[in-house]
């Protein structure tokens, strides 16, 4: 066995993948590490020591208004601990604030703060431009099939932690129509 996949009939492998899902896929994860390396950029331009999980956490809490710890690991996909040491992390900086849930006074709800809330929408409002700057360099043929190709890759995704969502732009959470 060369290590390769056996191709089946029609051209497809195995394991179900063709050349060209191999080809999408490749350009799908270059897009992804740019996007990753812009919100990277974001975060230093605003400032903030924040790692990209640590920003990621502050993003849900903002969208998802007051959680309590377990919704927020599950919406992360992580464990309790791990949410609580972000959330720490994130309370010492003043950026997220701890209250007692005024329905069940045994439960604490973790919210963003005024501090929290501007810069989550800073960084989004910075990476809202630069894309916008590459998307503006686009021929515009290529940027509608960007859209209908792009949409229906957050419908397969269907993860409510990405901020997907079918809503017209002015109806998002942010500019960019992402929550992250």
């Amino acid at each position: 066995m060369t290590g390769e996949p056996r191709r089946a009939s029609g051209g497809d492998t195995v394991t179900g993948l063709t050349a060209e899902t191999d080809e999408v896929t490749a350009a799908v994860m270059a897009v992804a590490k740019l996007l990753v390396g812009l919100s990277a950029r974001a975060l230093a331009e605003a400032g903030s020591a924040l790692t990209l999980p640590q920003l990621r956490a502050l993003v849900v809490l903002e969208t998802s208004g007051p959680v309590k710890l377990a919704s927020l690991a599950a919406t992360l996909e992580v464990n309790a601990s791990t949410a609580m040491r972000m959330v720490d992390r994130l309370e010492a900086g003043a950026l997220v604030d701890r209250k007692v849930n005024p329905d069940n006074r045994r439960e604490v709800v973790l919210r963003t703060t005024a501090e929290g809330a501007a810069l989550v929408h800073t960084v989004l409002e910075h990476r809202q431009r630069e894309v916008a700057a590459l998307v503006g360099r686009l021929p515009v043929d290529v940027r509608s099939g960007l859209v209908a190709g792009l949409r229906a890759l957050n419908r397969a995704a269907d993860d409510p932690a990405l901020g997907v969502s079918d809503a017209p732009a002015g109806r998002d959470a942010f500019p960019d129509g992402s929550a992250f």
